[in-house]
């Protein structure tokens, strides 16, 4: 007998559902994208500056401002100002080009080739740069409406001339403080702990990190569910944002749902995204699985790079990336490797304590939702700490605060997992200064502090 077809009315349904789910999702990673992009700002600034010039050029033709007489200069030196301006506004705008390339690249080289997206996020470096590229068009459009056989040149367009110089001018200076502080270590350390800080807070449920979709439930035996739909990716890349709700709704109804990665994972193209498990009597055919194919493809979001959209790991891979390159011989920096490991225990300290979304969870209409490849506490602690404390064994004042700060968050652990992991790490540390040809005295303090 044949078994009747998921009904087509499902899968015009579920594109109604993620809609939604994947418009914000698209919405989040271009606001994230134009938040690290140097074009994006600076074009809208020009843009606007061009707008302006050509409203004031003609308030000038159509009306006198008393208020603006004194900036009536002669045709000739209004001229002679705004070429002035304009030259150095877009020689400055080059210089202002090279210290942020200098800056980058100084950090990419002494932090981490990841830490660029703290620099490239700062917007008053690309408000500094779309001033200096207003200024540049506005003085040079406004030279092409001066009459140089009037009386005067126009009053308000060589006032807002004046005032995007000024305000240039005190841009450079703001930014030449600003990019001086920004390079400190310890300024790009509070950054990304304060980023991931704001996504552990969500946790178990937040916008960012997920939405709630269903009640914990008893994985079930996926070995006697039958032949399973699977979903693969078509692009290479990382996973930057996935919505839960969105995947559960894009699957009939009765379903398994096994989301097959994670925010921060890498996809090969071809590899699974989702696997789905339909119930036995409503088999979905080659059409339906086409539609819920591209509706689960829809709601993952791959782009060319981490972000710290949805990745909490990502944060702490950024910190242990600044304190590895502290730790390696070209540096040779132990002080910024023990202010990462401060770092770390202030982030960890609060995830240690924080509940995480269950992996396997009742999500209505007799859907089960699995995320197995979602990193659990004991998963956070090691990747936290795993590289770190080998190259932190020979260095003994590093690895007595690692020592230390994994005996507090051992304390403040409120999660089995996690302390076991915790344990774990404390004498796989241990055992790393042990053979690392440590003096005694220096294997006794953090053998002491180990087991204080």
């Amino acid at each position: 007998m044949d078994r009747p077809p998921t009904p087509p009315e499902f899968t015009t349904a579920a594109e109604d559902h993620v809609a939604p789910h994947a418009r914000r999702l698209r919405v989040r990673a271009w606001r994230d994208r134009l938040r690290e992009s140097l074009l994006f700002l600076p074009m809208v600034l020009l843009l606007s500056a061009i707008v302006v010039e050509e409203l004031a050029a003609a308030i000038d033709r159509r009306w006198q401002i008393a208020a603006l007489e004194r900036f009536a200069l002669p045709p000739d030196a209004a001229v002679t100002l705004l070429a002035t301006i304009a030259g150095a506004t877009i020689t400055t705008a080059g210089v202002v080009f090279s210290l942020l390339l200098v800056t980058l690249q100084l950090a990419s080289g002494q932090f981490s080739p990841r830490v660029l997206r703290t620099f490239w996020r700062d917007r008053f470096g690309q408000v500094l740069i779309g001033l200096l590229l207003a200024a540049f068009a506005f003085c040079v459009l406004a030279l092409t409406h001066i009459d140089t056989s009037a009386e005067a040149g126009p009053p308000l367009t060589m006032t807002l001339a004046l005032l995007l110089a000024f305000t240039s001018i005190l841009a450079i200076v703001l930014f030449l403080n600003r990019i001086t502080r920004n390079q400190y270590v310890g300024r790009i350390m509070e950054r990304i702990s304060d980023e991931t800080l704001s996504l552990i807070q969500e946790l178990p449920y937040g916008p960012r990190v997920g939405r709630r979709v269903g009640d914990p439930v008893e994985t079930p035996e996926l070995d006697k569910l039958g032949l399973p739909l699977v979903v693969r990716s078509e692009i290479d890349g990382w996973v930057q944002q996935i919505s839960r709700r969105a995947v559960v709704a894009a699957t009939p109804p009765g379903a398994v749902i096994r989301i097959e990665t994670r925010p921060g994972a890498y996809l090969v193209a071809g590899e699974p995204i989702a696997t789905i498990w339909p119930p036995p009597d409503s088999p979905i055919s080659a059409r339906q699985g086409g539609r819920v194919t591209a509706l689960i493809r829809e709601a993952v979001i791959i782009g060319y790079a981490r972000t710290m959209q949805q990745d909490i790991d990502f944060g702490m891979r950024q910190l242990n990336d600044i304190a590895l390159r502290a730790l390696s011989a070209a540096v040779n920096d132990p002080t910024t490797a023990i202010e990462v490991v401060l770092r770390l225990s202030s982030v960890l300290r609060r995830l240690v304590q924080a509940d995480l979304p269950h992996q396997s969870v009742w999500a209505g209409e007799r859907r089960i939702l699995l995320t197995p490849w979602e990193l659990d506490h004991a998963e956070y602690v090691t990747h936290a700490f795993a590289q770190l404390r080998v190259y932190a064994a020979p260095h003994p004042q590093v690895a007595l605060a690692l020592v230390r700060a994994m005996r507090m968050l051992r304390s403040a652990s409120r999660h089995p997992d996690a302390s076991r992991a915790l344990d774990r790490q404390l004498e796989l540390m241990l055992a790393g200064c042990e053979r690392a040809s440590m003096l005694p005295a220096d294997l006794d303090a953090i053998r002491a502090a180990a087991t204080a």
